[in-house]
């Protein structure tokens, strides 16, 4: 038996480049996590589209299914999961969020 969650969240990370499924949105995050996942994709520079899991419960739920990672916020690149907060913060710190985001083809500063 297939999810609609599942097949909604399949054809986001599908659909966009880069995924932020987080708490809130860019503007206004809800938790400390989620504010630091975007100030890093700022500071990348690279687009990314977000989707606020408060306004969801169907999709704050089925994300950690989907991704088999318990928490919220989680990046997608190119379909694929990334991670949480700490994996993209020290991606970033390493410079291999720049490395990934290049690779991918996708503008980052």
């Amino acid at each position: 038996m297939t999810n609609p969650a599942h097949e909604r969240i399949q054809k986001e990370v599908e659909s966009n480049e880069v995924v932020l499924f987080m708490k809130g949105t860019p503007l206004f995050p809800q938790c400390g996590f989620s504010a630091t996942v975007v100030d890093v994709l700022e500071r990348t520079g690279v687009d990314f589209t977000s989707h606020d899991v408060l306004q969801d419960p169907e999709i704050r739920q089925g994300i950690k299914e989907f991704s088999n990672w318990p928490t919220i916020p989680q990046l997608y690149v190119k379909g694929e999961f990334v991670g949480g907060c700490d994996i993209i913060r020290e991606m970033y710190a390493s410079g291999e969020l720049d490395s990934l985001f290049a690779e991918n083809g996708l503008k980052s500063e």
